[in-house]
């Protein structure tokens, strides 16, 4: 009556027992990994798409903002008075040199007329230089440069009001950057409307959190101006004397202080005032010269490492401007794809199995009309590029890297400024759109926080939220783990006839280590190449060009020293080319790397991962070597050759950035110092996208060289 199974039984039956569901389905795929690849890269494709065919249309998720619930009280005298110091303004335009000093001047009389807390602040222009130990940390205004002198410091105005129902502890901001040496007429219409909805908050009761107009002296650049701002703002930094290195510069020594001007002293350059935290910021800019059929409004929102406002702030301004002020709003778009025949015919084809789905079932309400997706299409991808990039794309950015929700509201009129008739109605409406975006963040008890951070418009009144477009990138690096596990499996599995088993492992454990090393010079490597523009920078006399061109040369200098010391990855498949998969082990390595990569990139930016997986996942999984295709001699292996080629070459950084560039804003001009210029913008801007592409895209690329090259 006992158990009658022998203990050989039992072993053979338990070493019979099929793999758990989970590792059958792995070993599926991987031993189908070409066409699981094939597949994954085209739905991947797929996906991105659709994207404009499933976005949403945007709606105000917190009910305190009630956009537009209040009758403007933005009056004509407010518009006459402001349309006044326009006049004034423009009057200056002729005489930089005086419009540098007295701007400044006629701002603090009006803000001390208006009873508002006057100020100024002093700053120098930040040195394009790069340090290594400063990326990921704000380099400061720091004023210790030996280049700084108090002759080229920048002055802007700051005017403070503080809100008669609140505790102080919040704070909306006003910026209108202007250039005072390079006047025009939409830097002055800016300040006016700064000027206008400043005035008018200063008599109202409602307002529970402080407001800050910055004037902001932009001759060094938008962005600097209102970063240096911040930066005293929230971390000052000091002298051994403990006075703020800003104002290490007296108003005597900056020549603003003379008989004739009793607004610019002394104490209101040494007192830098300060309100509550920032709830949010809009940076006001009137653009002269691109005139329009009607009065319309840009929205710029991107910022470093493709950081986005709330999307409710961008909500809040679109509602208002179309909505009661009757303005066009505007996002980016990128052009060249509205006259694409081949998105064209993808519309049609989509606009047409939606007729059809609705034709089945009126409840199925898939697919677009042909001209709304192309729209779609250029404006996702502009939004995708404006991200990726990782730079801000105004002076909104700076706010963003201290967490406050900012957008840059560019305001074109549809007729010439210098018109007083013309510019005092784009003052009107101009100011009653701030007014309302300002009466709206004031409801708010709390920072933003309901509506969506991850998100990519396709219009106006469109997006596409981070659960929906991840799944693009999902599918798309989908493949490369799979491919990984899988030419390392055939690489353990490539001698099973070998009499001696525990040596053929130990042979295939030391050829993963051989790979491994690879990856680790070439990415060892990569860290001395993101280093290099630090000693580039202290080259005397250089230009963008010469900098691009020393890079590049100093980098694959260095690549062959690392060769030279730690020996080139050829010598390993030299020394045992019985082992015909030496290229697959180190391909299965390349593409883990590859993978990480990616992964951690998705984190930081990730429009920047969406596309750098367009980009990369093809040419590793594609990576053979180009002898093995050209020995078998087929169609298939011939395509793989030209493909290969294409994207060896088109993928080599600075050839990437040229023909990205040229896709977006066309061939037109093409400058070899344009890729400095574009790296200098991302480590100025401390953005993730340079590390990503020196350190895991250039790699990546060398890796795949290799593979290509190899001379199995």
């Amino acid at each position: 009556m006992g158990n009658n199974t022998t203990p050989h039984q039992a072993e053979s039956g338990s070493s019979m027992k099929k793999p758990r569901p989970l590792v059958r389905i792995a070993l599926l795929l991987m031993s189908h990994r070409v066409i699981v690849s094939f597949l994954c890269c085209i739905a991947g494709v797929i996906a991105l798409l659709l994207l404009p065919v499933l976005a949403k249309n945007t709606y105000i998720s917190e009910n305190a903002l009630m956009p537009g619930s209040a009758k403007p009280m933005l009056s004509s005298q407010d518009v006459l008075d402001a349309d006044k110091l326009v006049a004034e303004i423009l009057s200056l335009s002729l005489d930089h040199k005086s419009a540098e000093f007295e701007i400044p001047r006629i701002l603090m009389k009006c803000l001390q007329d208006l009873g508002a807390e006057a100020g100024q602040f002093l700053f120098y222009p930040q040195p394009n230089k790069f340090h290594p130990l400063h990326f990921f940390s704000s380099q400061g205004n720091d004023l210790n440069q030996e280049n700084s002198t108090c002759n080229n410091l920048a002055v802007s105005t700051v005017g403070i009001i503080r809100a008669p129902q609140g505790d102080g502890k919040e704070a909306i901001i006003i910026v209108t950057p202007y250039n005072p040496m390079k006047l025009d007429a939409g830097d002055a219409v800016s300040l006016g409307v700064g000027y206008s909805v400043f005035s008018l908050l200063t008599q109202v009761t409602w307002l529970a959190k402080d407001i800050i107009w910055l004037a902001a002296d932009s001759r060094y650049g938008e962005h600097e101006s209102v970063a240096a701002w911040l930066m005293e703002y929230y971390a000052p930094t000091f002298d051994s004397s403990g006075k703020s290195y800003t104002r290490l510069c007296s108003a005597r020594s900056y020549n603003l202080e003379s008989e004739d001007n009793h607004f610019v002293s002394v104490e209101s350059l040494e007192s830098f005032r300060r309100a509550g935290t920032m709830a949010a910021a809009l940076i006001i800019k009137v653009t002269d010269g691109n005139k329009h059929a009607q009065e319309s409004v840009s929205i710029y929102a991107e910022a470093s490492n493709g950081q986005m406002p709330n999307l409710d702030l961008i909500n809040v301004v679109n509602y208002l401007a179309v909505h009661h002020q009757g303005l066009n709003v505007r996002v980016g778009k990128l052009s060249s794809l509205l006259e694409s025949k081949c998105l064209e015919m993808v519309g049609g084809t989509i606009e047409y199995l939606g007729n059809l789905a609705r034709s089945l079932n009126p409840g199925w309400g898939f697919g677009i009309p042909v001209g709304e997706y192309v729209e779609g299409i250029a404006t996702l991808v502009s939004s995708l590029y404006a991200q990726a990039l990782g730079v801000p794309t105004g002076p909104h950015g700076a706010f963003r890297d201290y967490q406050v929700d900012a957008v840059t509201l560019a305001i074109s009129p549809k007729a010439s400024l210098y018109s007083s008739g013309e510019r005092s109605k784009l003052l009107l409406r101009s100011g009653r759109l701030v007014e309302g975006v300002i009466r709206s963040v004031n409801n708010l008890l709390e920072k933003f926080h309901q509506s969506f951070f991850l998100y990519l418009l396709t219009g106006p009144s469109k997006f596409v939220s981070v659960g929906v477009y991840m799944i693009a990138f999902a599918l798309l690096i989908a493949p490369l783990p799979v491919v990984a596990a899988s030419l390392y499996s055939d690489a353990v599995t490539s001698n099973p006839k070998s009499d001696n088993v525990a040596l053929d492992l130990s042979r295939i454990s030391w050829r993963w280590l051989h790979a491994a090393k690879t990856v680790f010079v070439i990415h060892s490597w990569a860290v001395v190449v993101a280093l290099l523009p630090y000693y580039i920078c202290q080259i005397p006399n250089r230009t963008s060009v010469s900098c691009s061109i020393s890079w590049i040369l100093l980098s694959f200098f260095s690549l062959h020293f690392f060769y030279i010391v730690l020996g080139s990855p050829y010598s390993t498949f030299k020394s045992s080319l019985e082992h015909n998969k030496e290229w697959a082990v180190l391909k299965s390595v390349t593409i883990a790397a590859a993978f990480i990569g990616l992964s951690l990139m998705s984190v930081v930016n990730f429009a920047a991962a969406e596309i750098e997986a367009l980009l990369l996942v093809p040419f590793c999984l594609m990576a053979q070597p180009l002898k093995l295709d050209i020995r078998n001699r087929s169609l298939k292996t011939y395509t793989r050759i030209v493909c290969n080629v294409i994207f060896g070459l088109s993928l080599f950084p600075p050839i990437a950035f040229f023909l990205i560039n040229g896709f977006v804003d066309g061939f037109n001009s093409f400058n070899v110092g344009d890729f400095w210029v574009w790296v200098e913008s991302l480590w100025l801007r401390n953005s993730a996208t340079y590390l990503y592409v020196v350190l895991v895209h250039l790699p990546c690329w060398v890796l795949c060289i290799h593979i290509l090259l190899h001379p199995c």
